[in-house]
């Protein structure tokens, strides 16, 4: 197997010109003691070790998914090491959840404080029995970026399950407000709800979109739209409904016209559904950039005109900031740049934060306890590890280095783009959460293979994407390599 990155330490050029003046090799380091590059060492990929790992697993736990079994102790940084000793540059980062990079020595001395270890071997039933720096875990790391408008935290486990729950507020909140919010429940409610049988339980929607991924859990599936494979053989809300994401053209600067009229399109759409919806739409969940989906983007215009259909039919707005919250898009909420003129209802998060939940309005919460509940209600753990997560954002400005990363790394894959025109297409992203096109979806996954024997790792998205997922610490010195490869990999398939 050809070593492409054998010759990384001196930026010697490769067949397709190498770096093409690309040079941030002595750029200062947010993360130090991480190798100068990716390294393959292995014939065959995934390795033999790694492939006796997996076998092992399998026989244990459907492992059918994996495609790398990793080594942490030896992975830093930016860089995953698998069982074989193999070095790869990261931007798939465990589904797009590490924001500080592999072995973070902020969150490996926070592990090792005795507020970690008293949450470890104590872990709290939040609901219940909440221990007494609970409230001030909160104020210090969720609520102190908070977006704006939204007091409230609902603290859950998962980004599927902090989605689910928040179906759960907004249809709560759909009732009482149409009982009145003062009025009691009636006993009518109350005895057929036991039955599965309205009043007690309504018929109500959440409105969703084509390419819109929100989880795995019943509710949460019903809302999702990518992959049939997720929904096969599952029971879902027939009822609930589902509108056009637009579908627009990039880059988005040089189809500005076809683009607005693909968003007053799917407008138009959106608000006939809401109109004659046969059965009431308590919520509508969107993300700001599609992810699973194929990461299709959308103008602040189209958001706009989201929230002011959900004002005008008196339905709760979510945003789901699970891939796209804490910072990958150069702002910490990417919401933030809609510039909406009135907040979200609910916004939820998981991910980066290695924590999950939603943030909401005071209104929403429900009108009794245990209506929204479970056992743990979140973890204090990842609450704590939340905190030094933000500490680390806010000290080594880690957003700004997102976008700023992000903006050189766009402009140089635009660069490779026009290079190979019959390769890559639709470069599009905002920060480091970008992707690309491919002719198919087999030229995806062929490409994300080969890029993985250059020593990059990467992931797939939508029908023909490669998604890149970096941590916030990943810099232009690690854009450098991951460009060259894409280079190296696009002549190769030219």
């Amino acid at each position: 197997m050809a070593r492409p990155f054998a010759s990384l330490s001196s930026h010697s050029s490769s067949p397709s010109g190498g770096f093409l003046g690309r040079h941030h090799k002595d750029q200062q380091p947010l993360v130090h003691n991480e190798p100068s590059g990716p390294k393959i060492v292995t014939s065959t990929l995934p390795g033999p070790k790694t492939k006796a790992g997996l076998k092992h697993l399998d026989s244990l736990q459907d492992s059918r998914a994996a495609t790398m079994m990793t080594d942490l102790n030896k992975s830093i940084g930016n860089y995953v090491v698998d069982l074989d000793g193999n070095t790869y540059l990261d931007l798939y980062c465990q589904i797009a959840s590490l924001p500080l990079g592999y072995n973070s020595k902020a969150l490996i001395e926070a592990a090792s404080s005795p507020e970690m270890i008293q949450m470890l071997v104590n872990r709290p039933a939040l609901g219940v029995q909440p221990h007494s720096t609970w409230a001030k875990t909160l104020e210090d790391s969720f609520m102190s970026v908070a977006p704006k408008g939204l007091n409230q935290v609902f603290t859950a486990m998962c980004g599927s399950c902090s989605n689910e729950t928040a179906y759960k507020a907004a249809f709560m909140y759909h009732q009482r407000q149409k009982r009145g919010f003062n009025n009691p429940i009636s006993e009518e409610d109350l005895t057929t709800c036991m039955k599965n049988i309205g009043p007690g339980s309504p018929d109500l929607a959440i409105m969703s979109f084509d390419g819109g991924f929100h989880g795995r859990l019943f509710g949460s599936l019903s809302t999702t739209h990518t992959k049939a494979l997720h929904k096969l053989d599952i029971p879902a809300f027939a009822n609930w409904v589902c509108s056009p994401f637009p579908n627009l053209k990039y880059p988005l600067d040089k189809h500005q016209s076809d683009n607005k009229k693909e968003e007053e399109r799917c407008l138009a759409v959106a608000e006939e559904k809401m109109k004659n919806a046969k059965t009431p739409i308590a919520a509508l969940i969107v993300e700001p950039i599609q992810s699973e989906g194929g990461d299709n983007h959308a103008s602040p215009r189209f958001f706009q005109g989201l929230r002011d259909l959900t004002k005008k039919y008196d339905v709760l707005m979510i945003v789901d900031e699970v891939q796209t919250g804490v910072g990958p898009t150069g702002q910490f909420w990417a919401h933030e740049a809609w510039g909406l003129t009135s907040p979200p209802d609910i916004v939820t998060f998981s991910k980066k934060f290695q924590a999950a939940g939603w943030f909401h309005r005071q209104e929403v919460r429900p009108d009794a306890p245990y209506r929204n509940f479970n056992t743990w209600m979140g973890d204090p753990v990842r609450a704590l590890q939340a905190k030094t997560i933000l500490n680390e954002i806010k000290s080594k400005d880690l957003v700004k280095n997102a976008a700023e990363t992000g903006a050189y790394l766009k402009k140089e894959l635009q660069g490779i783009e026009e290079r190979y025109p019959n390769i890559l297409s639709a470069v599009r992203g905002r920060g480091t959460f970008m992707a690309f096109d491919l002719p198919s979806a087999e030229k995806r996954d062929e490409f994300v293979s080969k890029l993985r024997t250059h020593g990059v790792n990467t992931g797939g998205c939508g029908p023909k994407s490669i998604r890149l997922r970096p941590m916030l610490v990943f810099q232009k010195k690690h854009a450098d390599i991951f460009l060259d490869a894409v280079e190296r990999v696009a002549s190769e398939s030219s």
